[in-house]
């Protein structure tokens, strides 16, 4: 009894309850001299820490499937608004479906692009893994369903060539740039990009689709024997891949700055201040030989114009240099995800 109130006094656990005698005989050792009890204790009750976070993740995810329905509606709409009446492609799984749909057209466009990407998928499953694969199936399969819902609820008129393929390039560079940004893709050249993408990092998503798909237009014009078509396509899929680059990486562009001035203490005083990063440097006068500090920063393209202001005012002799910054990774920036874009 006295071991039993020691391990009562003991534990902190919540919900415990000491073993009955019945309890305690099923789970006693019986020695020669005294019995020993060995309590069993249940689990601890999950936290409240942890129920949040998994709550979190779940919208989380159910934000990022909202975002994704949006970006393939947007997308079945540009195709079927801009591109299909006039005679452009796309490029990718849904070109080359076109391109079948107009020699042999056993199955529709969008129905075409799903039985095209199944073997894609099947190797992307080895190379993303299965959480990827299943988001980028329903993306690819969602999108499919919707040109084809889109184009029989409604059959639009062609309209100004230039006029679709400048707000096709827009729209569809929008809906593939949200996608990318949620980490799925509609299959076809988005995902060979991904591929790509995972082995030569110095390229850009954007760059890679229009490699693919500018061979694919071409193609698409050698089979339809239609040059100006293929030049618009051509334009809008260029409009298509910048509007892409934006949307990705767009929310990590930034201006680095290289600033030398008598007043350098000032300055930097006065960027920290603002809570900006800044690096001191030791420079050399290429002429004079004079040692001059040099400040080195990355700030944002709002942040830019007044710092510049600022410093003109400070010392109107400042030499200021600024450059574009694609992308930015670290703290005040993007974060570095070797799986990511």
């Amino acid at each position: 009894q006295s071991f039993a109130n020691a391990v009562a006094k003991s534990c902190q656990w919540e919900g415990k309850t000491l073993p009955t005698r019945r309890q305690e005989k099923k789970h006693c050792f019986f020695g020669r001299k005294k019995q020993v009890p060995i309590f069993v204790f249940p689990r601890k009750k999950e936290s409240h820490k942890y129920s949040f976070m998994k709550n979190k993740k779940l919208r989380e995810q159910v934000k990022s499937y909202i975002i994704v329905t949006l970006a393939c509606v947007l997308y079945a709409l540009s195709f079927d608004w801009f591109y299909a009446p006039n005679g452009f492609t796309v490029g990718g799984f849904t070109g080359i479906s076109q391109i079948i749909n107009f020699f042999a057209p056993i199955l529709p466009v969008g129905t075409m692009v799903i039985v095209l990407n199944v073997p894609l998928f099947i190797v992307g499953l080895k190379k993303f893994g299965f959480a990827f694969l299943c988001k980028s199936i329903y993306t690819m399969t969602l999108s499919s369903i919707l040109i084809d819902v889109v184009a029989a609820i409604h059959e639009f008129a062609p309209m100004d060539p230039l006029l679709a393929c400048l707000y096709g390039g827009v729209t569809l560079g929008i809906a593939s740039g949200l996608l990318f940004r949620e980490e799925t893709t509609t299959g076809g050249s988005e995902l060979g990009a991904w591929i790509v993408r995972s082995h030569v990092e110095r390229l850009s998503i954007g760059n890679i689709c229009l490699g693919i798909d500018l061979t694919i237009i071409l193609i698409y014009a050698a089979v339809f024997h239609s040059l100006n078509n293929a030049l618009y396509g051509a334009l809008a899929l260029y409009i298509t891949t910048k509007v892409l680059d934006l949307v990705v990486y767009g929310q990590n562009t930034a201006k680095v700055a290289y600033i030398i001035s008598d007043k350098y203490e000032e300055i930097m005083q006065e960027m920290l201040r603002r809570d900006m990063g800044v690096t001191l440097l030791n420079g050399k006068g290429g002429y004079t030989g004079a040692e001059r500090p040099l400040l080195f920063c990355a700030v944002r393209k709002k942040e830019a114009v007044s710092i510049k202001r600022y410093i003109k005012e400070l010392d109107p002799d400042a030499f200021f240099i600024v450059c574009d910054a694609s992308e930015v990774l670290g703290e005040g920036f993007g974060e570095y995800d070797p799986q990511g874009l």
